[in-house]
């Protein structure tokens, strides 16, 4: 028992996650009990109190200490949990942090900016929120990381997400519904004359998830078959060989393509072209997004359109709300349907 003492007494326990761990639970755990959440059963709120008294750990204490000593900083953190290679050069992010750049200037604050690969780092969140340099976090994108965003939205109200919303969920959120994007995309495509469908993107992320789970409702309405997942990634330098193979495999199958994004169906028009197949003759294509590479490819892309720069001034709205005291709710923008060439 002696030894046992020692060793909890020589670990350092600087973030919320190093307390669940010494207590072996949940951080959300921790939050809730540290709350006095009557969720937590008395006999692990005791332990977890006794936990935090013994290493003079007090919740939210560098949070705290940042809401009394203002920084000007806030903090712009893009988990890639799902896809380690991708880039923030990605036309997506960099559309989106230009937009939240100038909403974060007009209101007096400076944007820290970080690429986080969460494998190698679990404790990614907690570390900047208590690193005593922002004010409060708008985290881009919950990749495969929601477990451990409600965590720390248990304990930690400065932060808002670009991300899907759940029924439910304990963060804040700003995004698109997905879901009914994606049915937009699938109806489009059917509606021009499509019948075998495939979805172009790596279906795991949240927001993937919906915008396919969205087209999959529609081809199970109208009777067509089920949609066909092309698992593909987003960094540039894998996703051109993956769309290769696919279109080799399945091309001449498919009459309809949904991808993910815009870059992704931009990649997919070069490697349609190259493997002889004519859009929209062939094979019709749909994107999600309507960045500005939407307007450029040849033919231009249909898309299903999420309005990033209101979904940056809400994200900033609401952070703001937040770090006055507020208690806020999600904001869930309409997609928008745009019809152009490809499908």
């Amino acid at each position: 028992m002696a030894d046992s003492d020692e060793s909890s007494a020589r670990v350092t326990v600087r973030t919320i996650t190093d307390l669940a761990r010494l207590a072996g639970v949940s951080p959300g755990t921790v939050s809730r009990a540290l709350a006095g959440k009557s969720l937590v059963n008395t006999r692990t709120r005791e332990k977890i109190e006794a936990l935090a008294r013994e290493h003079g750990f007090r919740p939210n204490q560098m949070a705290s200490g940042l809401r009394r000593q203002k920084t000007g900083v806030i903090g712009v953190v893009i988990p890639l949990g799902h896809d380690i290679r991708q880039q923030i050069s990605d036309s997506f992010f960099m559309t989106l942090l230009g937009h939240l750049a100038d909403e974060l200037t007009t209101h007096g604050y400076d944007l820290m900016l970080r690429r986080v690969v969460p494998e190698s780092d679990p404790d990614w969140l907690d570390r900047f929120i208590g690193s005593g340099m922002i004010d409060g976090v708008i985290v881009i994108g919950q990749s495969d990381q929601f477990e451990r965003i409600e965590d720390v939205a248990d304990g930690y109200r400065s932060m808002v997400v670009w991300g899907n919303h759940t029924e439910g969920q304990r963060h804040c959120v700003v995004g698109t519904d997905n879901r009914l994007g994606g049915r937009m995309a699938a109806e489009r495509l059917i509606a021009a004359g499509a019948r075998r469908l495939a979805f172009l993107g790596d279906t795991g992320p949240m927001e993937f998830a919906a915008r396919f789970a969205g087209a999959q409702d529609v081809a199970a309405r109208m009777g067509l078959p089920a949609i066909l997942p092309l698992s593909t990634h987003l960094s540039p330098d894998r996703a051109s060989a993956e769309i290769a193979q696919h279109l080799a495999e399945h091309g001449r199958n498919i009459d309809g393509i949904f991808a993910a994004t815009d870059t992704l169906a931009a990649l997919c028009l070069t490697e349609l072209r190259a493997q002889g197949l004519a859009v929209p003759d062939d094979v019709k294509l749909a994107g999600f997004d309507d960045l500005p590479i939407a307007r450029q490819t040849v033919p231009p892309l249909t898309t299903v359109r999420q309005d990033i720069a209101a979904g940056a001034r809400g994200l900033v709205d609401l952070l703001l709300r937040r770090l006055a005291g507020e208690a806020t709710e999600s904001f869930v923008l309409p997609p928008e349907l745009v019809v152009r060439e490809t499908a």
